[in-house]
């Protein structure tokens, strides 16, 4: 493996860092226009925040901490629970669908023997794809939120919504493969036919090990699987040093992410208490020392003298009115 390391280029890694993190951005966007298609449309950098922070949890045991930031970070943008816990279940649904449907076409272009070890696995593809079409996902959702004694969703799935979405998602797929190239054209002079390697092993990795939510991040099983399903083109060290180097660009790409995420995290209280602050400022006239006090504009006056509902009155039958000295 030492030695097929030392093939790897520099500016390779570099390529294949910047592929990681536009193809994270690209899976961001797709959850950002799924929750948007059910009533909770986030600015691109909230979501950015929301998504990226979330995602560090994926590095903890148990993937019930990234789940739970993921809605309760929402939820501080007034995204309903039962909303944004829909949103994430089904993008990760619609992820491995289309991370299944990408290696289903990729990898018999590419080898044949590949798409034999996987056969069962792809089979699954059409379930996923009736589960996915936006009646059928409505009802599941609302019949799984009715059993946990929820209200349904406010509004159903839409085509649009859902095809925004695969777009997006299809997209970040084809970019973490293009991530997986950049390794593997070092490795492996083979050109187009490693381009479709690289694209649908990758896929396939990352797919099903989202589904073993067991592991941190996925991590073993997904090098495991595409060092497996490199094997038949690729020499044994090869394959374990693009499997190895492409978990440690992902990670790079986890953390710089996260990085933005938190960086926007401080950015958004720091403007929120600049702007309370200018409120308190705005509010409050300071008297200077030695001087006399102004007398109120009549507005303010208005303001503050203003009479109470009718269950406030002071026992006449007519309002009271509160007193207040102008400062």
């Amino acid at each position: 493996m030492h030695p097929m390391l030392g093939r790897l280029h520099w500016y390779s890694i570099v390529g294949s860092i910047l592929a990681a993190v536009a193809g994270a951005g690209c899976m961001m966007l797709g959850w950002r226009t799924l929750l948007a298609d059910l009533g909770s449309k986030l600015p691109v950098l909230v979501a950015a925040r929301v998504t990226f922070v979330a995602q560090l949890g994926k590095y903890v045991p148990g993937a019930i901490w990234s789940f739970a930031a993921h809605v309760e970070l929402g939820h501080d943008y007034q995204v309903p629970r039962r909303r944004g816990a829909a949103s994430v279940v089904v993008n990760l649904a619609v992820a491995v669908a289309t991370g299944l449907a990408i290696a289903a076409i990729a990898l018999p272009l590419a080898s044949p023997a590949i798409a034999r070890r996987y056969l069962i696995a792809l089979a699954i593809i059409p379930v996923i794809a009736v589960c996915l079409a936006p009646p059928v996902l409505t009802r599941i959702l609302n019949t799984a939120l009715r059993i946990i004694r929820q209200e349904p969703l406010e509004k159903p799935i839409s085509w649009r919504g859902l095809s925004v979405t695969l777009a997006w998602t299809v997209l970040g797929w084809l970019l973490l493969g293009l991530q997986a190239w950049f390794l593997l054209a070092d490795v492996a002079k083979d050109g187009f036919h490693s381009i479709l390697l690289a694209v649908g092993a990758y896929a396939l990795a990352c797919s099903l090990a989202l589904i073993l939510v067991v592991f941190p991040n996925g991590l073993g099983p997904r090098e495991v699987i595409l060092v497996v399903a490199l094997s038949p083109v690729l020499a044994h060290g090869a394959a374990l040093a693009v499997a190895l180097v492409a978990r440690v660009v992902t990670t790079i790409s986890d953390l710089a992410w996260g990085a933005v995420g938190l960086a926007l995290a401080r950015h958004a209280r720091a403007s929120a208490g600049e702007t309370a602050t200018e409120h308190e400022s705005g509010t409050a006239e300071r008297t200077p020392r030695g001087r006399h006090r102004k007398p109120a504009p009549l507005t303010q006056l208005w303001l503050t003298a203003r009479p109470t509902p009718k269950s406030a009155d002071n026992g006449t039958g007519s309002p009271a009115v509160r007193e207040t000295v102008a400062p």
